[in-house]
């Protein structure tokens, strides 16, 4: 039995990820990344340090706009500056965090269920 979850041909599935980059639909990219449903761009964040409004541009200009963006922070959780989850809120955009494995995975679960939503992952 097949239980390969049917996502359109256009959508952005997160095949794998560690060594340094991750594998989206079949295309492996180094470093870090910001996955939406239909693209994925180079991220120029090292760390959750690193994230802030401007880096993170191409999600909140994405139409439609992601509600939901899953921050993979690289092997374990770390805040973000309150600055970018107030801009981030004013965007209507709720912020979840967790290691990076886990919004991989749960950036897959919720694409499947053709909600909106959006990971900016740190490349472990």
């Amino acid at each position: 039995m097949d239980i390969t979850p049917l996502v359109p041909a256009d959508r952005q599935l997160i095949h794998g990820y560690g060594d340094l980059g991750f594998t989206i639909s079949g295309v492996r990219w180094e470093g870090s990344v910001l996955v939406l449903p239909g693209a994925t761009v180079p991220w120029r964040a090292a760390s959750v340090a690193d994230a802030d409004a401007a880096g993170l541009a191409p999600v909140i200009a994405a139409a439609p706009r992601p509600r939901i963006l899953l921050l993979g922070c690289g092997p374990t959780i770390a805040p973000i500056s309150r600055e970018l989850r107030t801009a981030l809120r004013a965007e209507g955009i709720v912020v979840e965090l967790m290691d990076t494995g886990a919004a991989c995975r749960t950036y897959n679960v919720l694409l499947t269920e053709d909600r909106l939503v959006a990971a900016a992952l740190i490349a472990v």
